[in-house]
């Protein structure tokens, strides 16, 4: 759930990963904390981020020709010449990556109705943030077109999707026409690669950073923390989709009393253990291999 170093400062802490400085590099800890609602949760699923991390460094290299990307290494043997020991705890959960300043938006494709904007298309019509979908379509349909929806990237609360004006605004033109367009070739090439795995991608999440030799894609790709994995041979639009994804935890804490905010409800057993089975099988379709975990 969170980790400790000797030798190293106290690392920057996300949601779910813990970034220590190395220098000119970064070591990137991917944790077994799941966060919901933009919220973590007060227990964790158990290998979660080893699957994270391995499944991360499965698309970084099978996507590197469409854009330069962080991952220096995802080697246990290079961790842990880095950070000067063998920790069996750090085992397939690391990567060290080359150091990067964020840019301010979160960039989304989505390919089907789904999520937050199946909300604000079911509140405000089919004109959402400068798009005009069609009447009538229901959860998980699939859009005319794939479609570039950025976010804001809050510090506190929840993102909040904007228009590709509004991008322009933040990053410039020029930046937000290239974020733009990696994140749709990204889109279009994964979601080609899961449909012959028999899933779809219904959605996914990029964040990129800007370095001293230009924009690089950073933090994860692909996974089921990230990004929509849907059972190609059940899906059925007008409700919730057979999932490989996190969506099974948002479905359980819809059922519960909670507002959203924190101290997040503990997850019971059996969902913790259907995250970690969704997750598996999830890494299994789409890598097409199974993963150790200890």
């Amino acid at each position: 759930m969170q980790t400790a170093i000797p030798g190293l400062p106290a690392p920057k802490c996300g949601k779910v990963r813990e970034v220590y400085d190395l220098g000119d590099e970064l070591l990137i800890v991917s944790t077994d904390r799941i966060s919901a609602f933009d919220v973590v949760m007060p227990n964790g699923v158990p290998g979660k981020g080893v699957i994270l991390n391995q499944i991360s460094a499965f698309w970084f290299e099978f996507l590197a020709d469409v854009c330069p990307h962080h991952v220096i290494s995802t080697s246990d043997s290079d961790v842990a010449s880095r950070i000067g020991t063998d920790d069996p705890s750090l085992k397939g959960r690391c990567t060290i990556a080359k150091s990067a300043e964020p840019l301010q938006i979160e960039c989304v494709a989505r390919g089907y109705l789904a999520g937050s904007l199946f909300k604000e298309y079911r509140a405000d019509g089919g004109r959402i943030h400068g798009f005009e979908l069609p009447e009538g379509l229901l959860d998980g349909s699939k859009l005319p077109e794939v479609i570039f929806s950025p976010a804001t990237k809050a510090q506190v609360g929840h993102d909040e999707n904007i228009s590709f004006s509004q991008a322009v605004d933040l990053v410039g033109i020029e930046v937000a026409t290239q974020l733009r367009d990696w994140t749709l070739e990204l889109f279009r090439r994964a979601a080609e690669h899961a449909e012959a795995c028999g899933l779809i991608l219904a959605d996914t999440k990029f964040e990129f950073g800007l370095t001293d030799d230009g924009i690089i894609w950073i933090d994860e790709a692909f996974s089921p923390d990230s990004s929509r994995f849907w059972e190609a041979s059940l899906w059925n639009p007008g409700g919730p989709q057979a999932s490989f994804d996190k969506q099974y935890v948002r479905d359980f804490l819809e059922t519960v009393d909670w507002d959203k905010k924190h101290p997040a409800p503990p997850l019971p057993p059996e969902v913790v253990e259907g995250t970690l089975k969704r997750y598996l099988e999830a890494y299994r379709r789409l890598v097409g291999r199974e993963i150790e975990l200890q």
